[in-house]
Formats: structure tokens, sequence, C-alpha cells
């Protein structure tokens, strides 16, 4: 894979013997990050664990103290009184088959995020194929299935994100953004490893944090000392 010459020079910034710690990648990150717009910062996590069992998936939702630097477009799936409550609540569309009708004829997306009263899912259901290769199916674990809209949005708004493994058993969150402070990288990634840390399936054996790694957009990524967590 080609680099691009910009991606070497920040390299090079980056002792990749070493295992930093979260202070310490918080400070690197912020000089890897030479883009011309502001970079996100991404953590990608992999665990020791089988994610084709069903004892050992790991999948959840955390609230980031300072969240992700991203305005979230929040869809809310619901009828009757549960509407007025998504639009109050600052749900940026809501509404119930025409919007499935809307997504399946015009293929539009333009949400980050799906919440679905749990009257809805057979709604929601119709569209599963296309939410759920694109994350964004409705879940109970996620608190994206529940009655309680106006909670369910406003924590998403405030920098909740969902977090579950990928085929690889890694998970890939947002963390941030280039322009945060230090002080807030560090809140935001502790705040994340807590929660995948209380989230370990009983049935997981052995090194449960295989490797922790950050990095912006276009930089190249910080190891993480595991032992730490």
């Amino acid at each position: 894979m080609k680099r691009s010459k910009r991606y070497l020079e920040t390299a090079k910034l980056v002792d990749k013997t070493v295992y930093y710690s979260v202070d310490e990648a918080a400070a690197e990150i912020k000089k890897t990050a030479s883009a011309k717009f502001d970079e996100t910062i991404e953590a990608h996590i992999k665990l020791g664990v089988d994610g084709r069992k069903a004892d050992e998936q790991v999948r959840g939702a955390v609230i980031l103290p300072h969240g992700t630097g991203k305005t979230v477009r929040v869809l809310v799936f619901a009828k009757g009184d549960k509407i007025n409550e998504a639009e109050a609540a600052g749900a940026d569309f809501f509404g119930g088959e025409e919007l499935v009708t809307k997504i399946q004829s015009e293929n539009w997306f333009d949400f980050d995020v799906v919440v679905a009263t749990p009257d809805m899912m057979g709604v929601v259901g119709k569209i599963g194929r296309v939410l759920g290769p694109k994350g964004l199916m409705p879940n109970p674990k996620a608190g994206t299935v529940t009655m309680d809209v106006k909670k369910a949005v406003e924590d998403i708004k405030a920098g909740k994100i969902e977090y579950r493994l990928d085929k690889s058993n890694i998970i890939h969150v947002p963390v941030g953004k280039a322009s945060f402070s230090e002080d807030k990288i560090i809140d935001n990634f502790r705040a994340l490893m807590d929660a995948i840390i209380k989230a370990k399936p009983a049935a997981a054996k052995g090194q449960y944090l295989k490797s922790v790694v950050i990095s912006t957009t276009m930089g190249p990524g910080i190891k993480l000392n595991t032992t730490q967590f």
C-alpha cells in the first residue's frame, strides 16, 4: 500500500517500538494530525474473544464525556405520543412506514443512528437487510430499542456511541477530534476502555485486551500499553 508523503512524515513522529500510556498517546496523536480538516481520533481495540460465539459477544454503548465532536443525526421510528417525544428531544427525523418507504425507494441514509420503540421493530425489520450492514439496526443492548425515546435521543446527542466487534474481533470507534484538548481525549478514551473492560464476557479466557491502538483519520497508529487497563 503506497503511503502519501505527509503520512510518511507524520509516521516518523511515532515510535513503533514503544507502547504508550494514555496520557502520552493523547499528546502524540495531537502531533500526528496534519490534515486540512479536523481529523477524527479513532480507537481500534482487538479482543481475545471469539465473536462468533454467542457467549463471547462484546457489544454495548457508552456516553463519551465530551462527545465525538461530530453532530449526530438521529432517526426515530415511533408512533403516537412517542413521535412528539422524539421531536421534543431533538431527533432529526421521526415517523413510521413512510420512512421505510423513503429508505427503500430513495436509498435515503441522511442519518447516523436509528432509534425505535419496541412496537415499531416489525416495521423496521422490513429494512433490516440494508440497515444491518451499515451498523444502523436498532438494538436493545445499545439502548436504541426503547420506549424511553427522550432519554435515547438525548444520550445520543450528548455523545453516546455504540461499540461492537467486527469479524476480526476488533472494536473500531471514534473517541473525539484532533482539535480536542489532551484532557478531553484522555477522558473519552478512559470512559470507552472502562465500558469495554466491564463488558468482558464470563466465557472469555486468556488475555482479554490483545491490542489497543489509536489514530487520526489520516495518521499512523499509536500503540498503547494494555497493562495500564
